[in-house]
């Protein structure tokens, strides 16, 4: 029997996608600012209540960022945003 073929797609649309390295993670949470980014879908905001609140007990400060729809990437400056005020980034992604 024949195992019909399947294609995997870049849901990015690079035809050759970056590679990025790993950055190290830090030793402790403590004192580290991690941006908790919404991708605007149905659930995820109780899930990153629950990530921010550990995150706090654990001694990080916690920002809340949220995309303004989730059919589309983050816009450009939004990650900037992040970037520059954040050391760590979660992003949520529920149903």
């Amino acid at each position: 029997m024949n195992t019909p073929m399947r294609r995997l797609l870049d849901p990015t649309h690079e035809a050759t996608p970056a590679r990025r390295e790993r950055r190290p993670r830090p030793a402790s949470l403590k004192g580290q600012t991690v941006g908790l980014l919404d991708i605007s879908k149905w659930g995820g905001s109780y899930f990153l209540d629950r990530i921010e609140e550990k995150l706090r007990e654990d001694g990080a400060e916690v920002k809340r960022y949220a995309k303004p729809t989730f059919t589309r990437v983050a816009p450009v400056d939004l990650k900037q945003l992040i970037t520059s005020q954040c050391t760590l980034a979660i992003e949520a992604l529920a149903d």
